[in-house]
């Protein structure tokens, strides 16, 4: 899969960032090194290449500020399988709970995709034009031998055939290029999926031995197809599938995700604050905080991770942890934990400004999203400047008096304001609607004040 990291320095990276994301430059700042030391480490000797290990990033901030987005931004940018995780989640060996291992593969699976998508961009000409010889061939079965006494005879009448066949075909092949024949029907033979008839084991660590078993059950039971008659514009993207499938190399799709993961895999590990716990603690959940730390501290140091595509080592992987630390501090986890998290970046509190800016700027603001999805029912919906500017100081005020959420009120806060214009869209005579300053107001300040109401409703 081609990578993006060589085209991308570390100012053209935050650049891109800041297109989607407002605020938080050290936190971008902070990936955007990280993300260019893979391309540097890449032009390094094999012998050097293979000790250099990625800096992680421990991001520190309250919700609602960016953290996860950031990652996940960064990951779409280059091209790069990404997994987002909770750490609580996982308990510790022995415990019911997820293994801390599958995070692994579920970044793996995420590669795998990501290698698939671009083989199938890779075949998919290919693929289109083989379809459309099996719907000719679907619509216009080729003629059967010519039996007959005389080998001379034979000769000819099959010639003659031949000639009249491919001449239908060519007509027929013009009809379905010019879209004449999308709703003739055809027979397409359907593959069914074989699938263990129960659920062989449990959830938990025994997850990926279910995989392994149900996996050995498919290559195990006789493949069973089914025939059904559809349309030539219902069967096209059945077949186009099953060519694609045809086209691509499973194993060599498997090995390159399994390189991909191994090489430029982020995992961002979500609620790292909530396993935090006293060192000294021996009873309650704190044995499971303290157990997922340690299990969690091989696969950031560095270990083999056996999956159904291979073991995938982890030295390379870059992990991105996350966490308020409002009731703990980032010194409460394990001194070997700390140790892996090298580069700590503190979060800030978004500001009045920053919350209309939110509304403003982002390609897939909350204004444009909102814009789009009322323009679905005809309507046309416009914000003043004033009434963005009285929805940031609203958003502001209500998280300094109540729960801060981040940018998170702000959808709460839209919603509220536009409830009744959403529901009576579709019977709107007027197809124009101004959201000004007292609309606003008039929908969220009695709320607004009301510290009671603002905890539960906004």
């Amino acid at each position: 899969m081609p990578q993006r990291e060589t085209e991308l320095t570390p100012r053209q990276i935050v650049s891109e960032l800041d297109r989607d994301i407002v605020g938080q430059a050290d936190a971008k700042k902070a990936v955007a090194v990280a993300l260019r030391n893979r391309w540097r480490r890449r032009q390094l000797s094999d012998e050097l290449r293979a000790q250099v290990t990625p800096k992680n990033i421990m991001l520190i901030g309250p919700t609602g500020v960016g953290k996860t987005e950031i990652a996940r931004r960064l990951a779409i940018l280059v091209g790069a399988p990404f997994v987002k995780t909770e750490a609580t989640k996982y308990t510790e060996v022995g415990y019911y709970g997820r293994d801390v291992e599958s995070l692994i593969r579920d970044l793996v699976e995420a590669a795998i995709v990501l290698v698939r998508n671009s083989e199938r961009e890779a075949v998919q000409e290919q693929a289109k034009a083989r379809v459309e010889t099996r719907l000719l061939d679907l619509l216009l079965p080729p003629p059967k031998p010519v039996m007959g006494w005389g080998h001379e005879n034979q000769e000819g009448s099959a010639g003659e055939a031949g000639d009249r066949f491919q001449r239908s075909r060519d007509k027929l092949r013009q009809r379905l290029e010019a879209g004449e024949l999308e709703d003739r029907e055809v027979e397409v033979t359907l593959p069914a999926k074989n699938v263990a008839p129960i659920s062989i084991l449990g959830a938990g660590n025994m997850e990926q031995m279910e995989m392994d078993l149900q996996g050995m059950f498919e290559k195990i039971m006789p493949k069973s197809s089914q025939s059904r008659r559809l349309t030539v514009r219902e069967a096209r993207p059945i077949l186009l599938q099953q060519e694609v499938d045809q086209l691509i190399d499973a194993e060599k799709i498997n090995q390159a995700a399994v390189a991909l993961a191994q090489e430029s895999g982020i995992v961002f590990i979500d609620e790292l604050d909530k396993i935090a716990g006293d060192e000294g603690a021996s009873r309650g959940p704190d044995v499971s905080r303290q157990g997922v730390q340690r299990d969690l501290l091989p696969i950031v140091e560095g270990t083999s991770v056996n999956t159904k595509y291979g073991p995938v080592k982890t030295d390379h992987v870059l992990f991105v942890a996350a966490g308020a630390f409002h009731r703990s501090k980032p010194s409460d986890l394990m001194p070997e934990l700390q140790g892996r998290f090298p580069i700590r970046v503190e979060m800030h509190d978004l500001t009045r400004d920053d919350f209309a800016r939110i509304l403003r700027e982002p390609r897939a603001s909350l204004l444009r999203q909102y814009e789009a999805l009322l323009g679905a029912e005809g309507l046309t919906l416009e914000f003043t400047e004033e009434a963005i500017e009285v929805m940031a100081d609203l958003a502001y005020q209500v998280n300094r008096t109540t729960q801060n959420i981040g940018a998170r009120r702000l959808h709460t806060i839209l919603e509220r304001i536009l409830e009744e214009i959403s529901f009576d869209a579709p019977d709107r005579e007027e197809k124009r609607v101004v959201v000004d300053a007292d609309l606003v107001r008039g929908r969220l300040e009695e709320l607004a004040k009301d510290e009671d109401l603002s905890r539960y409703i906004l």
